[in-house]
């Protein structure tokens, strides 16, 4: 049986530039809609494309809770938690179509 996961993840413009957290149950598809600029929305406007951060959760609860915690975290603890999952800041897109 194939259990539906949930990610958590950090898209940014650049490294030492603006953030955007969010919540999906297809990171693949959710991120073809940020790159291709199908939604309307804060990403759209200010050209937030890499995905620089996931982490997968077994239950949208989890997934929610864990999405509203980072989005309070300041700048800081956001760049450690993604220097370490990917110091080298490169688009994790491409790890999801292979």
């Amino acid at each position: 049986m194939n259990e539906k996961k949930f990610y958590v993840y950090i898209l940014a413009k650049a490294r030492n530039s603006t953030f955007y957290v969010g919540v999906t149950s297809d990171l693949g598809k959710r991120m073809w809609e940020h790159k291709t600029g199908a939604v309307e929305g804060f990403t759209k406007k200010y050209d937030i494309k890499t995905l620089v951060y996931y982490e997968v959760h077994d239950t949208a609860e989890n997934a929610f809770i864990r999405e509203k915690r980072l989005k309070k975290w300041n700048r800081i603890w956001k760049m450690r938690i993604i220097e370490e999952m990917n110091p080298d800041w490169r688009d994790l897109y491409e790890d999801l179509q292979a």
